[in-house]
């Protein structure tokens, strides 16, 4: 877990691009995906030295997952999909792949300039999203 130490903390989203195409792309219905594209969630990584836990909390919603890395899991994402996911710390990234109804999405979690940046794959489409440390 100690790869991890560097993203351990609150992050606060500070941009976000491509975000409704992505979520488009996952199968997430229009009057949800308005109210993602409003949530300007914080997201907050931690560990208890054996599972890497991701909290992602806004005013309209708060998801949590965790996990052991590289171990499967069934994840409900925010949006209500259930997934299985695995985690793993590749090339100083924190990768979550998700699989579902024959779909998969890579989101991979890295530092830059001190920043978070989180993006989100699937497919053709890539939503990037910004987070600056608050804690």
């Amino acid at each position: 877990m100690a790869t991890i130490q560097p993203l351990v903390g609150r992050w606060c989203l500070v941009e976000t691009k491509g975000f409704d195409a992505y979520m488009k792309e996952a199968g997430v219905g229009m009057s949800l995906r308005k109210v993602g594209a409003m949530a300007k969630p914080d997201c907050i990584v931690s560990s208890d030295g054996k599972n890497l836990i991701i909290k992602t909390e806004s005013t309209l919603k708060t998801a949590q997952f965790s996990c052991n890395l590289g171990e499967k899991f069934e994840e409900t994402t925010a949006d209500g999909r259930k997934t299985q996911t695995v985690c793993s710390f590749t090339d100083g990234a924190l990768v979550q792949h998700q699989e579902w109804e024959r779909k998969e999405s890579t989101i991979p979690r890295k530092l830059e300039n001190g920043k978070l940046v989180v993006e989100c794959i699937m497919n053709n489409v890539t939503c990037t999203r910004v987070c600056e440390k608050v804690e």
